[in-house]
């Protein structure tokens, strides 16, 4: 594996449970068991209720482009490569609304309510990221 080069999440007690669920190809977002709000990021109490009652689900992997912006110039010099890239907003269908890159398509191609279905990109032995996809015709159920 390459040295990767670009800002990586910095994993605390909160977000470890979402960050091994991604090195399993899972999307895990905490639920409050008191209200049922599923929630991102991770926190100790429900923002909702404040209630601490807390579950662990696993997302469908598929959402939409809630909103996005094509960059030009990088956020970081490890993304010099990368131009132009996009960033987004997917919102799940679980509720969360999750920020990440959109791959596998030219800029100019995305737009907001795209259907995308997640894909993992493996960055170290230890991290592995959810970035999304636009979801093929056969799986567009969202």
């Amino acid at each position: 594996m390459t040295t990767y080069t670009k800002p990586i999440p910095k994993i605390n007690d909160d977000s470890r449970l979402f960050w091994e669920g991604c090195r399993n190809r899972e999307l895990r977002f905490q639920k409050c068991g008191t209200c049922g709000h599923v929630r991102w990021p991770p926190a100790m109490f429900c923002p909702e209720c404040h209630e601490n009652d807390t579950v662990w689900i696993t997302a469908a992997g598929h959402g939409r482009v809630y909103t996005y912006a094509v960059y030009h110039v990088p956020y970081h010099p490890g993304f010099k490569e990368d131009l132009p890239y996009v960033v987004a907003i997917v919102e799940l269908p679980e509720g969360p609304r999750i920020f990440s890159n959109i791959i596998g398509c030219t800029p100019d191609e995305v737009s907001c309510d795209m259907a995308v279905e997640v894909m993992w990109d493996d960055v170290t032995e230890e991290l592995t990221l959810p970035k999304f996809r636009p979801m093929t015709l056969s799986n567009s159920e969202t």
